[in-house]
């Protein structure tokens, strides 16, 4: 038997998207900005998938520009908003979980000289909005907040972080990095405050190497890619039809089944924590109920390194992550882990488990029968 317990990483692209991609990859190949038809046959699958896309947001079309994924949308709310408005202020405010994609991002502004703010975080990995209303500044131009936390899935308050934002200044520009969460909640940016949101196909069932940022209207901001002008001078580049095209049917698929789909694998992950519970020295990190992320449980195996345990458990058919993905080739500390106050013990022992539509109980049950069998052996060549 197998279990893939890794869907923060990547999902599976679903058929129908898959299908579709292929599609236009081979026979509806065009450049959308050609003006010949097939230029114009692949311009009406971009049109078809900002449609689809846009009302999962409930926003404008006009307001979603496509990127290469969820690194290039972070990274262009990020640099693009604070390029914009620095003469109005240098002082961003981000938390001290954010994705590597954010993270490095304001580690490069501040070596540009802005000003950056970490907010801290609760033993469950969610800021105090309290703090973060005493660190807004006239200055701020720009607060960052992910919605969920890639590695132990804590939901920050993000429409009551927006709505604090506008009413202290309403041009500090409040951008939410929603890649764990699109797919997951309904998100409506405008009732949420947020001016800048991003997200990736690749986490929904659709295809690797596209994304998009929302950008609510008359937001300033600068384009960091330049080029032919595509997508109204913003991102410049040859857009990935293809790719969105198949993100565009990866979200009317997973948004028109959502609240079915979610409360199964919120039940899935009250399960499982059930189930982990029962083992020996097992400890869950942060929450496991409904305020929190639907298919995250981030679990600690004190007496066992997480790269042990993961190459064990691979080895038995159950993929799991030591962390985040994008990260995985940098071995570190984790910034989360260390943030919610995690012992070294605890840190070096913490592996996340990851759900998506297709997992299932059986693979669930599975995975804690081999954890039960396996952690007794490995905890005695314990390094710790």
């Amino acid at each position: 038997m197998q279990a893939y317990l890794d869907n923060s990483a990547t999902t599976p692209c679903s058929p129908a998207a898959a299908t579709l991609v292929a599609k236009v990859l081979t026979e509806d190949f065009g450049n959308p900005s050609s003006m010949h038809m097939k230029g114009v046959e692949a311009e009406k699958y971009v049109k078809e998938a900002t449609s689809a896309i846009a009302k999962t947001l409930r926003c404008q079309e006009k307001e979603l520009i496509f990127t290469s994924g969820g690194t290039e949308s972070n990274n262009l709310a990020i640099i693009g908003s604070a390029m914009a408005n620095a003469r109005s202020g240098k002082h961003i405010i981000t938390t001290a979980v954010e994705h590597p994609s954010v993270k490095n991002t304001m580690l490069f502004l501040q070596d540009q000289g802005f000003e950056i703010s970490w907010l801290s975080v609760d033993q469950n990995g969610e800021i105090s909005l309290e703090e973060l209303e005493q660190t807004l500044r006239d200055d701020t131009i720009l607060v960052s907040i992910m919605m969920v936390n890639n590695e132990m899935g804590a939901l920050e308050p993000v429409a009551e972080a927006g709505r604090m934002i506008h009413a202290r200044n309403p041009h500090t520009i409040f951008h939410v990095d929603a890649i764990q969460a699109y797919g997951k909640f309904r998100i409506v940016p405008k009732n949420m405050n947020i001016d800048l949101l991003s997200a990736s196909g690749h986490k929904i069932h659709g295809p690797k190497g596209v994304g998009f940022l929302y950008i609510k209207d008359k937001t300033k901001i600068r384009p960091i890619t330049f080029g032919g002008g595509q997508q109204k001078d913003m991102r410049s580049g040859t857009i990935n039809a293809p790719g969105i095209a198949g993100m565009g049917m990866a979200a009317k698929e997973i948004y028109g089944n959502l609240d079915e789909t979610v409360d199964r694998m919120y039940e899935l992950k009250e399960y499982f924590a059930e189930k982990l519970s029962v083992l020996e020295d097992v400890t869950i990190n942060g929450k496991t109920g409904r305020d929190s992320a639907p298919h995250i449980v981030s679990v600690s195996f004190p007496g066992v390194r997480s790269e042990v345990l993961l190459h064990a458990l691979e080895e038995k058919g159950i993929y799991v992550s030591a962390g985040s993905a994008c990260a995985s080739n940098h071995p570190a500390t984790s910034t989360t882990l260390l943030a919610i106050g995690l012992d070294k013990q605890h840190q070096e022992s913490t592996l996340r488990f990851s759900f998506s539509v297709h997992t299932t109980q059986e693979e669930l049950d599975y995975t804690v029968e081999e954890l039960a069998s396996l952690l007794p052996v490995l905890r005695r060549y314990r390094r710790f």
